[in-house]
């Protein structure tokens, strides 16, 4: 087992290892065997907490959705380890962006993923997306009912605008509802919008950060170069941050070089650097990165216990430039 440290989710009683595995490969590019392969891995070195959802992995042909978590939810069940893991999953964007968290699809979406992943209660529920058709008080009070029935321990937002989530805490607060605990929110080397719009609103509502394309869709693994544009589904995005060859610009380059330069002193992978550079900032407590083989998922575990110095720290944001929000004065 790791002897790296677990990390506290805000306002609960949950602890998790900081890095989380994502589970939104498994039953897209990744199998049942060899999900159980890398899941028996993550487990192995201490991880305990798996990002899935029930629209995982619904556009591959065949699939219906849920997928990820039927797999995990197995695995779970022949291990019997369902009391190791941090049992995390999201709903509201199984059947598009708006229209999924009223009060009777929270509960319909809830109850079929807990038939899923096999458990009586889910630790931690994010909402997928923000469903801005569906008033927030009824978002809350369906999620609030789940949590008085047992069926779910606590409750996160995924992809939410900062005043959203304010808005959403003032409703939690007046109307004596749950409120969210964390946050899924794009946030990486390359992508730091994170810290103009949302770190001033997640510090003040104490909320846990859980980061995702945190290694921006595999550029910051540094297998994609100039003249090595690594065999990848994701390179065929149109945009960023899911096309990681879109980061193969001059500031780009400068920072894989820098990447090369730190994880050599620490003699690690540039992987583990790209993870443990988010983890040193004070709003992250889980950085999510998926691996299709077990070979992968060794190249980012060492992130959990990688230290940078300070000037590490801030040699890697010099490196390349953010994003335009933050050159604003």
């Amino acid at each position: 087992m790791s002897t790296a440290a677990v990390n506290p989710i805000a306002n609960t009683d949950l602890k998790v290892f900081p890095l989380c595995l994502g589970g939104n490969v498994f039953g897209w590019t990744v199998d049942q065997h060899d999900a159980f392969a890398v899941l028996d891995a993550f487990a192995g070195a201490g991880g305990n907490l798996v990002d899935t959802s029930d629209v995982y992995w619904k556009f591959k042909a065949g699939n219906t959705g849920g997928e990820s978590e039927t797999i995990i939810g197995e695995w779970m069940r022949r291990r019997g380890c369902r009391d190791q893991m941090v049992v995390s999953t999201k709903i509201g964007a199984l059947h598009g962006m708006t229209g999924g968290l009223t009060a009777p699809k929270i509960r319909s979406y809830a109850e079929a993923s807990l038939k899923r992943l096999g458990v009586d209660t889910i630790d931690l529920l994010y909402a997928h997306v923000d469903d801005t058709d569906t008033p927030l008080e009824e978002t809350l009070a369906g999620f609030d009912a789940l949590i008085r029935e047992g069926k779910v321990r606590y409750i996160a937002a995924s992809r939410y605008d900062a005043d959203r989530l304010s808005e959403a805490a003032a409703i939690a607060e007046r109307e004596n509802l749950s409120s969210f605990v964390a946050t899924q929110s794009l946030y990486s080397l390359v992508e730091r919008q994170f810290e103009a719009s949302h770190s001033e609103v997640v510090a003040r509502l104490g909320l846990s950060v859980m980061p995702y394309y945190a290694l921006a869709a595999g550029f910051l693994t540094g297998k994609y170069r100039p003249g090595n544009a690594a065999a990848s589904v994701r390179a065929f995005a149109e945009s960023r941050p899911a096309n990681p060859t879109l980061y193969l610009d001059e500031h780009g380059l400068t920072l894989l070089a820098v990447l090369d330069d730190v994880a050599a002193a620490h003699r690690t992978t540039v992987s583990a650097v790209s993870l443990a550079w988010l983890l040193a900032q004070s709003a992250v407590t889980a950085a999510i990165a998926s691996a299709r083989t077990v070979g992968q998922l060794a190249d980012l575990l060492p992130a959990a216990e990688l230290t940078l110095s300070a000037e590490e720290v801030q040699r890697l944001r010099e490196a390349y430039p953010g994003s335009p929000a933050l050159e604003q004065p």
